[in-house]
């Protein structure tokens, strides 16, 4: 009982609200503006005819929506969903690490969770990440225009 009682007691100080204090409203990706990002993404890899996967997370980098186009391997999953984790968590496009590696500056390497390959674009709402979207399938440099076609759809109101 009293271990029941010091952990009741533990957890309700850690859950208290201090007097006063205004609740901050957060943008956050919704389903529907994930599904818009990745049709807007298949738009451009269908135009150009490229098989790709597309990812979209949210701001802590977890998957929101997933589509992988007809005939595109199996291990551009994971890849995608990597990339746009990365260009979430680092609120910048993973281009930005590709771009530093092809630059010399290797320790990019180094950084868990840093995806040096383009394709990854965060998506945001002011200048606040609420999200990211990852493409994997083609040549990094094709799946950094369907991110971004994915990108750009986000931003339109």
């Amino acid at each position: 009982m009293h271990r029941t009682l010091a952990v009741g007691i533990v957890l309700g100080g850690c859950l208290a609200v201090p007097a006063g204090a205004a609740a901050q409203s957060q943008p956050v990706l919704t389903l529907e503006a994930a599904t818009r990002i990745a049709d807007a993404a298949q738009a451009e890899a269908t135009r150009n005819k490229w098989n790709v996967v597309i990812a979209v997370v949210d701001d802590g980098g977890y998957l929101v929506h997933l589509r992988r186009l007809d005939g595109t391997q199996l291990g551009s999953v994971a890849v995608a969903e990597e990339k746009a984790k990365s260009a979430a968590l680092f609120r910048r496009p993973t281009k930005a690490f590709a771009d530093a590696v092809a630059s010399g500056r290797t320790a990019v390497l180094r950084l868990p969770g840093a995806i040096p390959i383009e394709g990854g674009v965060p998506l945001l709402v002011g200048d606040q990440v609420v999200g990211a979207i990852g493409v994997s399938g083609v040549m990094s440099e094709q799946d950094g225009q369907i991110a971004l076609a994915g990108a750009k759809a986000f931003a339109k109101p």
